[in-house]
């Protein structure tokens, strides 16, 4: 391919979900660990991920100034919780039987905090956050 042909969408290579054990907590019939599936979002749904956790915040040193910043941690729970294809987050069932609402509370509600923090970095890996442009630039000559 030549040219812009390799840019045209139905040349590039499509980010593929991915199925892995979360918690060894939760078990099929064969008692194996059950596996999540998470997907790539698109930088559409990240731009109103990130717009949902705006706050705003006092400019150091300008009374009565404010600035727009994001809330990382809101941001990092709802970007999994959206990622997450499987289990379905949004079943009321399932948040019931935690007693919470909300895909990202039920999310942090059923696991634990290392399966979380392990979690989220699956899903910032998934849609690309892990990887530097030197590690792509270096990925594409070879």
């Amino acid at each position: 391919m030549d040219g812009l042909s390799g840019f045209l969408k139905q040349n590039a290579v499509k980010v593929e979900n991915e199925k892995t054990a979360v918690s060894a907590r939760f078990l099929d019939g064969e008692k194996k660990p059950l596996l999540w599936e998470i997907k790539c979002i698109t930088p559409a749904e990240d731009e109103e991920i990130r717009r949902e956790c705006l706050r705003r915040a006092p400019v150091p040193g300008k009374k009565g100034q404010y600035a727009a910043e994001v809330d990382a941690d809101l941001y990092l729970g709802k970007l999994a919780a959206t990622c997450t294809v499987f289990p379905d987050l949004n079943d009321r069932e399932l948040q019931d039987s935690y007693g919470v609402m909300g895909a990202d509370s039920l999310l942090k509600a059923m696991l634990t905090p290392g399966e979380y923090a392990e979690y989220l970095n699956r899903v910032q890996a998934l849609n690309g956050f892990d990887v530097t442009m030197d590690e792509r630039v270096e990925q594409a000559k070879n």
